[in-house]
C-alpha cells in the first residue's frame, strides 16, 4: 500500500500496551530501523509514526539506531524493532488475584492491531482481491482519524487493514493507579483465548458473551470470506476488543465513568467463574448468533 506512517504507531503500541497491563506508566522508547538502503522519505514517515505513538502514550522517544545492511536486506524491505521502559510502584503491579464473580470488561480495538495479518493476507490472496479495492464493509473505528477521511470517503481494503493499534496508556494507567481494576490483558496474537489467561490464577476462568459488544464488520467479512470457524477467529484476531479489564463488581460503574470522561468505552462482556479441572480458562458463548457470517 506504500503506507508507512502507521507502522511506527504499531511498534510503539505493541511495547507500551504491554507495559500498561502491568499498571506501569511508559517513560521512554527506543527504536531500531534496518534496511538495505535508506529511503529518506520512507524513513521519515516511519519515524513520524513512532513519534506520534510516543506522544499519544505520554512517553519520550529517546533515540534509536539506523542501519544500512545491503547484504542482509534487499529491495525496499526494512526491519523495525523497539522497546519501552515504564515505572510502577512495586505494590501496584498488576495483575492482582481475581475472584469468582468479578466482572470482565472489554475496551474496543481500532482495527486488527497489527496481529492476524498472515490470516488476512491468505484470505485476500486466496480470493484474488486487490488491497486498493473499495472495502465492502464499514471501516474500523480508527480509520477516519488515521487517514484524515470523512464519513463520505471510500475506504480501501488495504487502508482498513492498516489502521494502527490503539494506544491505551493515557486512558488505562489512571484506572490502575486508582486501584479500580485487578488485571488487564492486551489482546494480541492468540486473540481472546490465549491472552486473557495471562492475568488469571489457575483456579478461575472467564465466561464471555459475544453478544455483549459490537463486532466490527471487517472481522466478520474476513471470517465469512475465509470460512473461518468462530472459535478460530477469536483465537487469531481481537474481534473488536483490544484490551480486557477485570474489576470487582462494585468498581465497574467507576471504571466506565472514568473511561467516558476520556471518550473511551468499556463493555461488560463477561464474568470470572470457577474453573474445573481440565477446563479451558476462556469460554465464549453466542459467537455463532452474534457474529453472523
Amino acid at each position: 500500500m506504500n503506507i508507512h506512517h502507521t507502522v511506527g504507531i504499531d511498534l510503539v503500541a505493541m511495547s507500551v500496551n504491554d507495559l500498561v497491563v502491568q499498571g506501569a506508566e511508559p517513560l521512554f522508547f527506543l527504536d531500531y530501523f534496518a534496511t538495505s538502503h535508506i529511503d529518506v522519505a520512507q524513513a521519515v514517515k516511519v519515524v513520524e509514526g513512532i513519534a506520534k505513538g510516543c506522544v499519544d502514550s505520554g512517553c519520550a522517544l529517546l533515540g534509536g539506531e539506523t542501519a544500512e545492511m545491503p547484504g542482509m536486506y534487499s529491495g525496499e524491505d526494512y526491519d523495525l524493532a523497539g522497546f519501552a521502559v515504564g515505572v510502577v510502584e512495586r505494590g501496584d503491579v498488576l495483575p492482582r488475584p481475581s475472584l469468582v464473580g468479578d466482572v470482565v470488561l472489554g475496551v474496543p480495538s481500532s482495527g486488527l492491531h497489527s496481529n492476524g495479518f498472515s490470516l488476512a493476507r491468505h484470505i485476500i490472496n486466496l480470493h484474488g482481491l486487490d488491497y486498493h479495492s473499495r472495502a465492502p464493509f464499514v471501516p474500523p473505528p480508527g480509520y477516519a482519524a488515521t487517514f484524515g477521511k470523512n464519513d463520505n470517503c471510500l475506504p480501501t481494503i488495504g487502508e482498513c487493514l492498516l489502521v494502527p493499534t490503539k494506544l491505551y496508556a493515557k486512558s488505562l494507567v489512571p484506572l490502575a493507579r486508582q486501584r479500580l481494576i485487578k488485571g488487564m490483558a492486551h489482546i494480541t496474537g492468540g486473540g481472546l483465548y490465549e491472552n486473557i489467561p495471562r492475568v488469571l490464577d489457575d483456579s478461575v476462568g472467564v465466561k464471555l458473551d459475544a453478544a455483549t459488544w459490537p463486532m466490527p464488520e471487517m472481522f466478520t467479512w474476513l471470517g465469512r470470506l475465509g470460512n473461518v470457524a468462530h472459535a478460530e477467529l477469536a483465537r487469531t484476531l481481537n474481534c473488536g476488543i483490544g484490551m480486557v479489564l477485570i474489576a470487582a463488581p462494585e468498581k465497574v460503574a467507576a471504571v466506565q465513568a472514568a473511561l467516558r470522561e476520556v471518550n473511551e468505552t468499556a463493555y461488560v462482556i463477561g464474568e470470572v467463574v470457577k474453573r474445573g479441572e481440565g477446563e479451558r480458562q476462556v469460554e465464549i458463548v453466542n459467537m455463532e448468533t452474534a457474529w453472523k457470517y
